[in-house]
C-alpha cells in the first residue's frame, strides 16, 4: 500500500496531467447511434469522450473524478462539449446530437449567458438538432433553479433528455419537475429484459407513464437481439447499445444488416414469465423507521438534521401522543432556505410553518392496491413525498412510493393462473395473451398441442409422484427444443401443453421432442413392464386390461399472416389437430397443413395432412 506521501505525489501528478490534457485538448470524441425501433432509422448520436489512450485518465470516470478533485469539473465539461460538437459537425452526421451536460454545469452563470449557443453557431449546427442530456453525479437540490435553466435552453431551441432513469439520486423527480422530451432508461433494466419479468414490467410501466406525459423513451445498453425485440414489442420508441452500434470516432450511419432483418421480420418476442404467487401483502411490509420530530421543533433544528444526514429525504411531524400532523420534504426545505433572507425570517419558527399538512396517511393493514389507488388520485407531490404509516392512528413509520411500485409490479407479474406450479411454465392467461399479440402482429405461426396418451392408467398404477415426473419430463423436452426467443411453451394443465411456434423449422423441432420422449420414457417403468411393452391393471368393472406404454401425441395447426380469428378459434384448431394425432398409435405428429379458417369464413387451401408414428 502506498504511504500518505506517495498518495499526495500521485494525486499531484494526476492534477498536472489533467491540466496538460485540457491545455493541449487531448480528448477524443466517440459517437454512438440512437435508433428508431420500428424503422431502424438513425435518430442521432450520443457524444462520449475519452482521454489519451495511454493515460490513467483515458476513462471518462477517471477523467471527471480527477476534475472534481481539483475543482475543474465545469472547465473539463466545456472542453468535452466543444470536442464532441466539432467532431459531429466535421463528420456531417445525420439526425440529432445528444450532448451530456451535468446539472452543475447547466446552472453555471456563464453557461446561462450563451456560451453553448455561441459555440454551436460558430460550428454551424442548429440548436434544434442538439439534445441536452442531463447526467447526475450529485443530487439535484435546487429544482426551481433547474426548471428555470431548462426553460432558458428550451427557449433557444434545444431539447432536453434525462439520462439513466431508474439509477442515480433523483431521476424520477427530475422527470416530474422538468418534463423532458426524452428519458433514457438505465441499462440495468434493459440487459436481460427478455429473461426477467420484473425488468419487463418496470419498462412497461415507464413506457405507459411516458405516453401519458408526451415523453419519448430511449432504452440504453441493448446488447442482444432478444432484448431488442422485447423492447420493440413493448412500444419503446428508440434504442441504443452495442447491438445497434458501438461508440466510435467515426460511427456507422446505418444499422447492421442482421439487425435490420430482425426489426423487419414479422412476429413477436417471447415475454419472460413469472411463477404464481398468492400473497396479499399489506402496507406493513413497506414501513421504514424514520424518527419523527415534534411540531415545536424549529426550522433551523430540522435543517441541521437534514444537513447531518444526506440520505434523509422526508421527516414526519408527530405529536407527543403519536398522532401524525404532516411531513417536511428535504428538497422543499432547502429550496425555501435558498431564497433571500428566508433562513433569518423563518429559522426560529416551528417546522409546522413549512410542513405539508395534508400528507397521505394510511393504516399498516391497508392493502397495497388500496394505497396505490389513493396515490394515483392524489396530487403529484405525494408520489415523491411518500406516505405516513399508522397503527390505530399512531405513527409507526414512513413508506416510499418506489417501494409500493415495486411490490405492485411483483403482484401483477405473479398473478394467479400465470404459471403452472408443477412445471413453472406459463398457464392459460399468458398463453392467450401471447396468441393475441401474434394475431395483432399479422405474423405466421403454428400451434402445437402436446398430450400424453394412456396417462391416467400410468398415474393409477405407478402413482402421482411418477406421473408428475413424466409431466415435468414432457415440459422440459418441449422447452429444450423450442427457440426461447421465438417459440412460446405453455402448460395448460395436467398432461396438456401448448407450443406456439414462430420457428419455420417447427416440424424438425417436434420430431426431436418425440425422439427425446421415446428415448427417456422407458426409465419410468419396471424392467418387466418395459419388456412387455405395457402393464395390466383393473378397470372400474374389475376386469383386467392391458395398457401400452406412455406415448406423446403432437397436433399442429397452421395460421397464415393476418388470420382473422381470435385466440378461442386458435385453441379450437389446435385441439382438433391434437385429436387427429391421438388417433395414431404410439408417439405421433399430426400437422394440419390447411390454413385454419376464422369466424369470417376465410377458406384455406386444399387439405394436406402429415402423420408420423
Amino acid at each position: 500500500m502506498p504511504d500518505e506521501g506517495n498518495l499526495r505525489t500521485m494525486e499531484a501528478s494526476l492534477v498536472h496531467h489533467l491540466h496538460d490534457i485540457v491545455a493541449r485538448r487531448q480528448l477524443t470524441a466517440l459517437l454512438q447511434p440512437l435508433v428508431q425501433m420500428d424503422s431502424g432509422e438513425i435518430l442521432g448520436y450520443e457524444g462520449l469522450i475519452r482521454g489519451p489512450s495511454d493515460s490513467p485518465l483515458h476513462s471518462p470516470l477517471n477523467l471527471f473524478k480527477a476534475a472534481r478533485s481539483c475543482g475543474m469539473t465545469v472547465q473539463v465539461e466545456h472542453l468535452c462539449r466543444r470536442v464532441v460538437l466539432e467532431r459531429f459537425a466535421e463528420l456531417d452526421l445525420p439526425g440529432k446530437l445528444f450532448l451530456n451536460v451535468s446539472p452543475e454545469s447547466l446552472l453555471q452563470r456563464d453557461a446561462r449567458h450563451g456560451q453553448t449557443m455561441d459555440l454551436i453557431r460558430a460550428i454551424g449546427i442548429s440548436p434544434e438538432r442538439v439534445i441536452i442530456e442531463l447526467t447526475e453525479n450529485e443530487p439535484t437540490l435546487d429544482y426551481g433553479l433547474m426548471r428555470e435553466a431548462v426553460l432558458h435552453y428550451r427557449d433557444m431551441g434545444f431539447r432536453i433528455a434525462i439520462d439513466d432513469l431508474g439509477e442515480g439520486f433523483s431521476s424520477l423527480r427530475l422527470w416530474s419537475e422538468l418534463r423532458p422530451d426524452y428519458v433514457k432508461i438505465d441499462m440495468h433494466f434493459i440487459q436481460g429484459i427478455n429473461c426477467d419479468p420484473v425488468k419487463l414490467q418496470f419498462v412497461r410501466s415507464i413506457q405507459e407513464i411516458a405516453e401519458q406525459s408526451n415523453t419519448l423513451v430511449i432504452a440504453e445498453g441493448i446488447e442482444t437481439q432478444a432484448e431488442l425485440l422485447v423492447l420493440r414489442d413493448l412500444g419503446v420508441r428508440y434504442g441504443q447499445g452495442y447491438h445497434l452500434g458501438r461508440p466510435l470516432p467515426t460511427p456507422a450511419t446505418a444499422l447492421p444488416a442482421e439487425v435490420m432483418s430482425a426489426l423487419g421480420r414479422r412476429g413477436v418476442a417471447v415475454y419472460p414469465q413469472a411463477g404464481h404467487d398468492t400473497r396479499q401483502p399489506t402496507v406493513a411490509g413497506l414501513v421504514q423507521a424514520v424518527a419523527a420530530v415534534a411540531p415545536t421543533t424549529s426550522n433551523d433544528a430540522l435543517y441541521q438534521r437534514f444537513a447531518a444526514d444526506r440520505s434523509l429525504a422526508i421527516v414526519p411531524v408527530v405529536t407527543a401522543d403519536g398522532v401524525p400532523l404532516g411531513l417536511v420534504n428535504r428538497y422543499d426545505m432547502i429550496e425555501q432556505y435558498a431564497r433571500p433572507y428566508q433562513r433569518e425570517l423563518s429559522g426560529r419558527k416551528p417546522c409546522t410553518t413549512i410542513m405539508d399538512a395534508d400528507p397521505i396517511i394510511v393504516d399498516q393493514h391497508a392493502t397495497l392496491q388500496d394505497l396505490s389507488l389513493r396515490l394515483a388520485s392524489s396530487a403529484a407531490h405525494h408520489l415523491h413525498n411518500g406516505f405516513i404509516v399508522t397503527a390505530q392512528g399512531r405513527y409507526v413509520g414512513m413508506g416510499r412510493s418506489q417501494d409500493l411500485m415495486r411490490e405492485i409490479t411483483q403482484l401483477q407479474i405473479l398473478a394467479a393462473r400465470y404459471a403452472n406450479p408443477l412445471t413453472q411454465l406459463p398457464g392459460n392467461v399468458p398463453i392467450n395473451e401471447h396468441v393475441e399479440r401474434l394475431l395483432a402482429s399479422g405474423a405466421r405461426f403454428w400451434i402445437c398441442y402436446a398430450d400424453l396418451d394412456h396417462f391416467k392408467p400410468f398415474n393409477d398404477v405407478y402413482g402421482y409422484r411418477k406421473g408428475d415426473d413424466v409431466i415435468q419430463l414432457t415440459g422440459a423436452l418441449l422447452r429444450q427444443q423450442a427457440d426461447a426467443d421465438r417459440d412460446f411453451v405453455g402448460h395448460i394443465g395436467g398432461d396438456d401443453f401448448i407450443v406456439v411456434f414462430q420457428s419455420e423449422d417447427f416440424e424438425h423441432r417436434c420430431r426431436a421432442v418425440l425422439d427425446g420422449f421415446a428415448a427417456a420414457i422407458g426409465a419410468y417403468y419396471t424392467d418387466q413392464d418395459r419388456a412387455a411393452g405395457g402393464y395390466p391393471s383393473e378397470d372400474r368393472q374389475g376386469r383386467k386390461v392391458f395398457h401400452p406404454l406412455l406415448a406423446l401425441s403432437l397436433g399442429v395447426a397452421r395460421f397464415e399472416p393476418h388470420y382473422g380469428g381470435s385466440h378461442h378459434e386458435v385453441a379450437r384448431a389446435a385441439s382438433d389437430a391434437k385429436k387427429q394425432a391421438k388417433k395414431i398409435p404410439g408417439n405421433s405428429l399430426f400437422i394440419e397443413r390447411r390454413q385454419a379458417s376464422s369466424a369470417a369464413g376465410v377458406p384455406g387451401p386444399a387439405p394436406h395432412r402429415t402423420a408420423a408414428a
